[in-house]
């Protein structure tokens, strides 16, 4: 599932032990770098690009998850 690897990598990225669906990633301390990291992940582990202003748009797991899904995959 999607989430269950957004989740993941921002766990990784922010360094947290978990974040809910809902956590805002900005609340969390998320900053541009943080972001870029995450949005790199996307590509490699996920295979789409989430570009930046979706991020701001997206900014919980929840949400970008369903973006994610709606996209087509990077070949």
């Amino acid at each position: 599932m999607i989430s269950e690897k957004v989740r993941a990598i921002w766990c990784r990225e922010l360094r947290r032990d978990d974040v809910a669906d809902d956590d805002d990633f900005f609340a969390l301390g998320g900053q541009s770098v943080i972001m870029a990291r995450i949005q790199a992940a996307f590509v490699v582990e996920l295979g789409v690009e989430v570009p930046v202003d979706q991020m701001f748009l997206n900014p919980t797991v929840a949400s970008v998850s369903a973006y994610i899904e709606s996209l087509d995959p990077v070949t």
